[in-house]
């Protein structure tokens, strides 16, 4: 008898697969990978992008201030779409920004950072059959987030027009090709994914550039789904152009944001969704049917540090003046860096990622022929567990299709201490005088 239920039970855990059908695919994650290799052994991180530094002082004293306060209701519940403070300091500051009066209560969410905004946008608008138009190299869950909604990825790649006079190659220097790009839209096309300032290359859109994307969502009634949770880290005096605040398509995007972007607290996990009431309804529907509700003390320390930060909009004393001031001189430190030291850096006009080629090091890293891992994939590998130094493969940031198209470039964040860097650069020089030696 004991037998007999024992082999019952074999049965009856063997009987059926237990995995969706919409999770195939998307089980591996580069993150998960890296983030292991650089715990286990690096010796300076600069591969996975968040700030070694605080946040700014204004924000923390805000966060203690919502934790110890007398509001004993910050710590329970609060509005499921957005803490009331937040979206209205939001509705505000956007509205001023897009040069239109948003309602807090209608144009505004508030999600568990910007990566629960975009999972909310994907299950929201995107359905079975639907082509998304995702822009190479781009954030790496845009393309599982489609297909976990059963839409289909469709890639654009942004192509490297290299400066012929021996200038360093600059993010402005990857752009997409017009034709290449309207062949990509059809009648199956529901949106497009635009990330400006672009992670992982840095580059910023240009208002040509957008004006091109715009029309072509415009005839081809499109969706956008604008990722700018880098909107304040643009360097060189360049500007971040809003998609939404050119001739008709605010109706048709939905913009994403991120705190922990915005002010150095990716820990906090506040991001928003700004658009018209039209998308934001089917968002709002998601995300009461998942996460339902974000952590309300962090969203009152953020309402704060907007509403300081709105305050003082465009002057010195701004954090959004003042932040990327100070990463494009760590940006150009790490330039230097690299430069010095044979890794050929991209300049990036944006973000706090810094893409590198590596060619000139292959030497190191020997290619193994056939092999399905793309190269720089192995050279990040092995670069953490004998030099000590973290990166991402560039790779991790293309589809399947073009992964070795674009395998001898990997990336750093120089979002980090200046000791940091420092330490950083002392592990490339001892590598580049080991290289160089008889």
């Amino acid at each position: 008898l004991q037998t007999h239920s024992l082999s019952l039970s074999l049965q009856a855990k063997m009987s059926r697969p237990v995995q969706a059908r919409r999770l195939e695919g998307t089980d591996k994650n580069i993150w998960v990978e890296f983030v292991k290799l650089a715990a286990t052994y690096s010796k300076v991180n600069l591969g996975q992008g968040f700030p070694d530094f605080p946040p700014p002082d204004f924000l923390k004293e805000s966060f203690v201030r919502a934790l110890s306060g007398e509001n004993h209701m910050l710590h329970q519940y609060t509005r499921a779409f957005g803490h009331p403070p937040l979206v209205k300091i939001l509705a505000q500051f956007f509205g001023k920004l897009l040069g239109r009066d948003l309602d807090p209560m209608t144009n505004v969410m508030v999600t568990v950072g910007a990566y629960q905004a975009l999972f909310c946008c994907f299950q929201a608008l995107v359905d079975e059959g639907d082509e998304v138009i995702i822009i190479e190299p781009f954030f790496d869950c845009y393309e599982p987030m489609v297909k976990m909604a059963s839409g289909t990825p469709v890639f654009v790649p942004l192509r490297l027009k290299a400066p012929k006079d021996g200038k360093l190659i600059s993010s402005a220097d990857w752009q997409l090709d017009p034709a290449e790009l309207a062949s990509k839209f059809s009648e199956r096309t529901k949106a497009i994914v635009l990330n400006s300032p672009n992670n992982p290359l840095g580059k910023v859109f240009s208002r040509e550039e957008l004006e091109l994307i715009a029309d072509l969502c415009v005839k081809h009634d499109v969706l956008c789904i604008s990722d700018e949770v880098y909107e304040w880290l643009v360097y060189d005096g360049k500007e971040h152009i809003r998609i939404a605040s050119l001739r008709g398509m605010w109706d048709r995007t939905v913009i994403i944001g991120s705190a922990g972007k915005t002010f150095s607290a990716t820990g906090w996990k506040v991001g928003w969704t700004v658009g018209p009431n039209r998308l934001l309804q089917h968002l709002r529907t998601v995300h009461q049917n998942s996460v339902y509700h974000c952590a309300t003390v962090a969203q009152e320390a953020v309402a704060q540090g907007f509403q300081r930060e709105l305050e003082l909009y465009g002057k010195p004393d701004s954090y959004f003046v003042q932040l990327p001031k100070e990463l494009q001189q760590k940006r150009d430190w790490l330039v230097q860096s690299l430069d010095a030291v044979g890794m050929k850096p991209i300049i990036p006009e944006g973000t706090y990622f810094l893409v590198a080629d590596i060619s000139k090091f292959k030497s190191d890293v020997p290619d193994v022929p056939d092999s399905d891992e793309p190269y720089d994939s192995r050279f990040a590998k092995w670069m953490v567990k004998n030099k000590g130094l973290a990166a991402i493969p560039l790779s991790a940031f293309y589809s399947g299709a073009h992964k070795n198209n674009y395998n001898h470039f990997i990336r750093f964040c120089f979002a980090k201490e200046e000791a940091t860097l420092k330490a950083a650069n002392d592990i490339l020089q001892k590598w580049k005088q080991e290289k160089t030696r008889p």
